[in-house]
């Protein structure tokens, strides 16, 4: 595993973590009746699925070298 997989692995984990964070007022929000903060949120949530995936392909290629 070079440093360089390694440092990208790292760099989409952060990423994955602060989409996450992003989330919350919108979660918020959509929970007080806000139907666009719903849309919002469904909306980064297939983007986080999508960023999950691509770290879950890292993470085997990894594994496998």
């Amino acid at each position: 595993m070079s440093l360089e997989e390694t440092t990208e692995f790292y760099d989409k984990w952060v990423a994955l973590k602060t989409l996450v964070e992003s989330l919350e007022p919108d979660v918020v929000k959509n929970v007080k009746g806000n139907k666009s903060a719903g849309v919002r949120v469904r909306k980064s949530l297939r983007q986080l699925k999508k960023e999950a995936s691509e770290i879950v392909k890292i993470s085997l290629a990894q594994d496998k070298n």
